[in-house]
């Protein structure tokens, strides 16, 4: 497979293979998008930073933050991102950047978990830089440590502190750091799009990269999206760039160097780590107060939560709820958010942490997750096995940005498995709120034994008359009975969600299995239904 036929290059498509992803290369590539979707496109507009990664003059490849005033980011088009500023001389990479070169993104909500990437190429303008985009796509939010941010009055600056290796004092700072963001890139054929760089964010418990030596570091590589795109840049080309941010002063240490990947790490007794990405440091730049930004000391503290009811849903699917051990109310959510948790297992050093989509109704006294047991699946086995009513876990506030979308189009839904949860919380809302927008329910589960909540998604259509359902069982039981339990035999295709009579112009939400949201994502684009009123969350068991 190639350029040509995939948006992932020779790197990335060996990683895919070395990891068992394989099915990446064709499942993935409709998440890969040549735009940015309006959401994302209101995302960027709304940070105050991003983070780049390119080259400097040298060839050197380095990892870094643009900042800029409020709005000092802007979209016109869907294509294009503008800034108003340009990076500070200081910055290794501002002679590139200012003159034009290839770069990568990462826009990260600090305070939200949310965060989008994408690549392009940068060209002056007369307020600062222009980029214009190559490939984007969202990310999850796993392993993301939230801060709140400010701004100070920016001080006279502080001379960059340069060296070939690590000090003492940058040791530690490193060694109590929880969050670190990565550059890396590779060229491939020419004109291709997976061309050019890869801003990308890890993150973990203080101390979670170590320093081997003033010239050594290893970064845990955890489960994610599958795309592979820094390891993937990193078999093509090991130069790398690494940037620690201290949140507290400002500033900013920048490492650059060359990359190996451990494909079978020691650290085994931590099942979140995958891989280890070993980094051989060149130059280290030391920028004291380089941000006019600061950020929260700490990230935002985890509540403890106590599951107050277990429920099997259907089999191999139970929901939890959680309600606060201290009695204050819990945050309020949007139908289709998830909540971060932290596992205590008995059997691992370290928190074992997931994200699971919310199903219930947002305002009340307690959360909903509904979870499906996989076989593989440390988290969801244990929640399954081992955590009853009256046990307690931690959790983050909920965060997503998969969400119902503003206006009064007609909303489609559609899910498969336990795809169903983040859709069971729209239907919750929309019911509350009284909407009176056109609303299609359609999922897909293997039979009645396999149908979580089916009861309660009835009840809500049953009482409100704008929400409609449709139920597809790919094999049903002798017991189920069609037109009762199941509406269609078989799988949901993009001419069965047409059909509905919604209009290409009505927002589908998809939620399911990576193949289940590709086939039916590339389906509706190819009816031509417009790509921006198509929104997708996958799932699968790396999330388990």
């Amino acid at each position: 497979m190639t350029d040509a036929a995939t948006p992932f290059h020779a790197g990335e498509l060996a990683a895919q293979q070395r990891a068992g992803v394989g099915y990446i290369a064709t499942k993935g590539a409709p998440f890969i998008r040549e735009f940015m979707p309006d959401q994302h496109r209101t995302f960027y507009q709304a940070q105050p930073f991003l983070v780049a990664a390119s080259a400097d003059t040298k060839g050197r490849v380095w990892a870094s933050i643009i900042e800029g005033r409020d709005g000092f980011v802007r979209s016109p088009d869907a294509h294009t991102i503008t800034l108003d500023t340009t990076p500070d001389p200081s910055d290794p990479l501002a002679q590139t950047l200012t003159a034009g070169t290839d770069i990568g993104v990462v826009g990260i909500e600090l305070a939200t978990r949310r965060r989008n990437r994408f690549s392009g190429r940068t060209r002056p303008t007369d307020s600062g830089l222009a980029i214009d985009i190559r490939q984007t796509f969202g990310n999850c939010p796993q392993y993301i440590n939230e801060r709140d941010w400010w701004r100070v009055q920016r001080n006279q600056p502080v001379r960059p502190l340069t060296s070939e290796s690590l000090n003492s004092a940058q040791i530690k700072r490193i060694e109590a750091a929880d969050t670190l963001f990565i550059g890396s890139g590779q060229q491939g054929q020419q004109g291709a799009a997976s061309n050019g760089y890869d801003a990308s964010h890890r993150g973990g418990e203080p101390g979670f990269v170590r320093v081997i030596s003033p010239n050594r570091l290893r970064i845990p590589d955890y489960s994610g999206n599958n795309f592979f795109n820094t390891i993937g840049n990193l078999l093509q080309d090991p130069r790398v760039g690494l940037l620690f941010v201290d949140f507290e002063t400002g500033g900013l240490l920048h490492l650059t160097g060359r990359a190996t990947i451990d494909w079978s790490p020691e650290e085994a007794r931590d099942p979140n780590i995958l891989r280890m990405i070993e980094v051989e440091l060149d130059a280290v730049i030391d920028r004291p107060e380089a941000l006019t930004l600061r950020w929260s000391a700490q990230p935002t503290p985890s509540r403890k939560l106590i599951v107050t009811n277990k429920v099997v849903e259907a089999e191999g699917i139970t929901s939890f709820h959680l309600a606060a051990t201290d009695g204050d109310p819990l945050k309020l959510f949007q139908g289709g958010q998830h909540l971060p948790i932290a596992l205590d297992i008995p059997s691992h050093d370290k928190k074992v942490r997931r994200t699971y989509s919310l199903s219930g109704t947002a305002g009340g006294d307690h959360y909903r997750i509904t979870v499906k047991r996989e076989a593989s699946g440390v988290a969801s086995r244990f929640l399954h096995d081992n955590v009853a009513i009256g046990d307690v876990v931690e959790a983050k506030p909920p965060t997503g940005d998969f969400i119902i979308p503003q206006g009064d189009a007609p909303l489609v839904l559609v899910s498969a498995g336990v795809g169903l949860t983040p859709m069971l919380a729209i239907l919750h809302q929309l019911a509350g709120q009284g909407s009176q927008r056109p609303v299609w329910f359609v999922h897909a589960a293997r039979n009645g034994r396999h149908h979580a909540m089916a009861d309660e998604v009835g009840q809500l259509v049953a009482t409100n008359r704008t929400l409609r359902k449709r139920i597809f069982y790919s094999t049903p039981d002798s017991t189920d009975q069609l037109g009762q339990d199941f509406d269609a035999t078989g799988r949901i295709s993009a001419t069965d969600l047409l059909a509905l009579g919604a209009g290409r112009d009505a927002h589908y939400m998809l939620c399911g299995p990576s193949g289940f949201v590709t086939d039916l994502k590339s389906g509706l684009e190819n009816a031509d239904v417009p790509p921006d009123r198509v929104l997708f969350e996958v799932f699968g068991t790396t999330k388990s």
